[in-house]
């Protein structure tokens, strides 16, 4: 891990952003307070999550996930909630009401 003022960013990002292409992360510091890290993208994901990513629709994890397979096998596997339809968007109704 690097940490590199604002300042420092600027005038070297093609520097910097070579530095997170070899795996590394960036902390971004203004005023001696972290406010933001560059981290890179893992090369095991698909064109579509890259995709969701650049347009700031999905957030990667911080830790890679060994077996994805499993991931998603397991979070599919989570019970939907015991609901009927109507139920469901009669609450989302209600809930808009509320917030009105």
């Amino acid at each position: 891990m690097k940490t590199v003022t604002l300042t420092e960013l600027r005038k070297h990002l093609s520097r910097h952003l070579r530095f997170v292409r070899s795996g590394e992360e960036v902390v971004i510091v203004s005023s001696g307070e972290p406010i933001a890290r560059i981290l890179p993208i893992p090369t095991d994901i698909s064109e579509e999550e890259r995709r969701l990513v650049a347009a700031g629709i999905l957030k990667l994890p911080e830790k890679p996930v060994k077996n994805r397979k499993k991931f998603w096998d397991n979070f599919f596997a989570v019970p939907g909630p015991n609901r009927s339809r109507e139920e469901a968007l009669r609450a989302i109704l209600e809930e808009r009401e509320e917030s009105r």
